[in-house]
């Protein structure tokens, strides 16, 4: 795209723009300080310059996690920005109870508790992120700071089984910042470079209108390469036959993010903000598939169409949208917040297949389509004191989505456009109306306590040719917190005990509910007609489910946290989630299909049942010297997390959650030299192998996953700083295996990669 090389030389330019009355700020901050040394000359000078201390990073983020009722992390800017991390998928994995799916430095989708993605709710700016976006294109740069919240609460949503992450994104501060970041990473030589540009600066002298604007644009290119093996056991013939595969693919991505927030605020209890963002990309790939079985499989097997292929794919993307937010007084001491929310996603991609056999050509394949999302919200809370120990809050949410994709194929230069009649093009949408309130209140000085209701009613509606689906779900979701602390002294009350009863859920995603069919291609149906054949159970269609309820769950958090004196907390946190109506994808033989005579293996989400998930998080974040005499002030970070759960109706021992491992850890630790202005660090991930039953017919096996990080951060003055990263230093080799007991066959496939060290080296300044 022509357009990102004269952005990113534009948002060069105007970063080296003087701001805004940068004269006048330090004569401002010089009087200001003098009028105060006037004041009170009598202030030890010790303590006026720890006055002058903008405190950040750990010790504002733990006061703010202490003081909260509800059990909350906060991750500040300084926290966010120590690794280098490119995406904020890769700097997650170091929280406790946090893990990622993907492999090894590459990030991935986020999951609390280890549990899979959709049982934690992902939040920007307290909504839920438009349709299209990722936080796999979000960098730390753009983010002020992550709200990890490990039990739902009224106002955030109850839509968390598993926990809420709230990314802020950064607003517009009173004093001014005009910083620079220049990156440059490669991979398996790849190279990734990278720009982000962010002003923070005020329209008048009194500070009242601030503005901020972010720019980041970016480029990836990677490779990945892949071997497996398939065992597979013909039951009705008793052959035997393995199938030897080798991929490769190169990709290629482009990025630009843009977000700025227009601020004007008045006095302590009025505000009106603006907050566009905007999102552009682009990628492309090709890569390479081959394959070999012994024996050569029968004429009549769907493998023996072709031992070779190769694929070319293009996409593109845009999205964008405007959230506003509208704060006033209510009364004394009361106050209304109100926000909307107006998004737009579209995609488009095009793909081209050709399949050979022989090194003749057998099958040519174009397929393409287009998306289009659309997103909107509107909440508005109030909040008032109740006397001295009530703070109340009530609230009312509704937001609205929509989805629209069309689908277009060619298939050996004849269309194949037969399936939009039954589900290729797709016009469907959601709503949703929660209200809530909320009691948060204090009982002396050792007591607090929380308590709310939440209510929600989702609506989902898809229209296509041939039928139309509307279901509707209501979930009524009670939640009580307290916090006990075991001194009524601010000073002395370091210790404190949690503790969590309520009700959460887990809403079937849009797509799981109306989601295109996909006729299998190796049973594919005849070009134009309704399909004729049956296919097999490993090579089953795919559909969504209408029907699908929300999964419900009850849950018990009990937690111990030890604030130190020094900076830093011990926590111990104990779980327990019981879920009903457990959503699994099952594959089973229908009748009466939209696009078929004859009866097909489709593979649907269902309700199955009930689980239960249970653990045990342990975190210890202290510097070194508090415990250990004589050692060096090394800022330790440490967490381990223990997981449990089994699924009713699925055979053991291994019938835990989807993707949950047995544990997780961390260990991590920052240093920072006193003779020399260098800054040294360094962070292990580690996730063990993990073997799961998903269904009565499949298991998966995933090896175990290992990420050492490492940093190295020279500050050449106070504004500017060469940072050295390097992620997946110990990179290694990974496999997956499934089992799968077919009515037909059983099948046993491994599929083997590698990992590579991503080194990246960022230049930061204040300009």
């Amino acid at each position: 795209m022509t357009t990102f090389p004269a952005l990113t030389a534009l948002c060069a330019a105007l970063a080296f723009v003087p701001p805004t009355f940068a004269q006048e700020q330090p004569l401002t901050k010089k009087a200001n300080e003098n009028a105060e040394a006037k004041t009170d000359e009598k202030v030890d000078a010790k303590t006026q310059k720890l006055d002058r201390v903008d405190v950040s990073g750990g010790a504002s983020d733990d006061e703010a996690r202490r003081a909260s009722t509800a059990a909350k992390m906060v991750i500040g800017r300084e926290e966010l920005l120590r690794y280098g991390d490119s995406s904020i998928s890769e700097l997650m994995k170091r929280l406790p109870g946090v893990t990622t799916g993907g492999v090894a430095g590459r990030g991935g989708d986020i999951r609390m508790r280890g549990l899979a993605g959709g049982y934690t709710q992902i939040l920007v700016n307290g909504d839920r992120m438009p349709p299209g976006m990722s936080l796999e294109t979000l960098p730390p740069e753009q983010v002020e700071r992550i709200e990890v919240l490990r039990a739902p609460t009224a106002e955030f949503g109850a839509r968390a089984i598993a926990g809420t992450i709230n990314i802020v994104l950064r607003q517009a501060p009173p004093r001014l910042v005009n910083e620079l970041r220049l990156g440059l990473s490669t991979e398996n030589g790849h190279v990734r470079p990278s720009f982000n540009w962010s002003r923070n600066d005020k329209l008048d002298d009194k500070g009242a209108t601030t503005y901020n604007i972010t720019v980041n644009a970016q480029q990836s290119n990677f490779n990945n390469e892949g071997r497996g093996r398939s065992k597979v056991h013909d039951l009705q013939s008793g052959q035997d036959s393995v199938i030897d595969s080798r991929n490769s693919n190169e990709n290629r991505n482009r990025s630009l993010n843009l977000n700025g927030r227009l601020q004007w605020k008045p006095s302590n209890r009025e505000l009106l903000a603006f907050a566009p963002f905007l999102s552009i990309g682009n990628g492309d790939g090709q890569g390479d598939f081959e394959r070999t079985q012994t024996p050569e499989p029968l004429p009549n097997d769907p493998l023996a169409r072709f031992d070779r292929s190769s694929n070319r794919s293009k996409n593109r993307y845009s999205g964008g949208g405007l959230s506003g937010q509208w704060n006033t007084g209510v009364g004394k001491e009361g106050k209304l917040e109100s926000s909307a929310m107006l998004g737009r996603f579209s995609s488009n991609f095009s793909a081209e297949t050709q399949e050979f056999k022989n090194t003749q050509l057998v099958q040519s394949r174009l397929d393409g389509g287009d998306s289009r999302n659309g997103n909107w919200s509107l909440r508005s809370k109030l909040s008032q004191p109740v006397m001295e120990e009530h703070s109340i809050v009530a609230g009312v949410e509704t937001e609205g989505r929509r989805m629209r994709q069309q689908r277009h194929c060619v298939e050996d230069g004849a269309s194949c456009d037969y399936l939009l009649d039954f589900g290729d093009q797709l016009d469907a949408g959601s709503r949703r109306l929660a209200l809530y309130a909320q009691d948060d209140w204090s009982v002396g000085k050792q007591w607090s306590f929380y308590a709310g209701l939440r209510w929600e009613a989702i609506t989902t509606e898809s229209t296509a040719k041939s039928y139309a689906v509307s279901n509707t779900s209501r979930v009524l979701t009670p939640l009580f917190h307290a916090l006990y602390k075991f001194s009524d002294d601010p000073k002395k009350s370091r210790d404190q005990i949690r503790l969590s009863l309520t009700r959460s859920y887990r809403s079937p995603e849009l797509n799981d509910m109306i989601s295109r069919t996909y006729v299998n291609s190796l049973y594919p149906c005849p070009t134009s007609q309704r399909c004729q054949e049956t296919n097999e159970f490993i090579y089953s269609d795919y559909a969504g489910n209408p029907q699908l309820q929300p999964e419900l769950a009850t849950g018990l958090d009990l937690a111990y946290e030890q604030y130190l004196s020094k900076g830093g907390v011990l926590s111990a946190n104990i779980f327990v989630r019981r879920i009903s109506n457990l959503v699994r994808r099952l594959t089973e033989k229908e009748t009466g299909l939209e696009w078929s005579d004859a009866p097909r293996w489709v593979s649907r989400p269902r309700n199955i049942g009930s689980a239960l998930s249970s653990g045990l998080e342990l975190e210890a974040k202290f510097r070194l010297d508090q415990f250990v005499d004589g050692a060096l002030p090394i800022n330790v970070r440490s967490n381990l997390s223990l997981y449990k759960s089994s699924v009713d109706g699925i055979p053991g021992p291994h019938n835990r959650l989807a993707q949950q491992p047995r544990f997780t850890a961390n260990l991590g630790g920052d240093y920072r030299l006193k003779s020399l202005p260098l800054s040294l660090g360094a962070s292990l991930n580690y996730t063990p192998v993990n073997t799961l039953q998903t269904t009565r017919e499949a298991a998966t096996r995933s090896s175990r996953k290992q990420v050492l990080d490492g940093y190295a951060s020279w500050n050449f003055d106070t504004n500017t700083v060469l940072r050295l990263s390097a992620t997946n230093l110990a990179s290694q080799s990974y496999s997956n295996d499934t089992f799968t007991m077919a009515p037909e066959k059983t099948v046993a496939s491994q599929n083997w990669g590698r990992t590579y060290t991503v080194w990246s080296l960022r230049l930061e300044m204040k300009l």
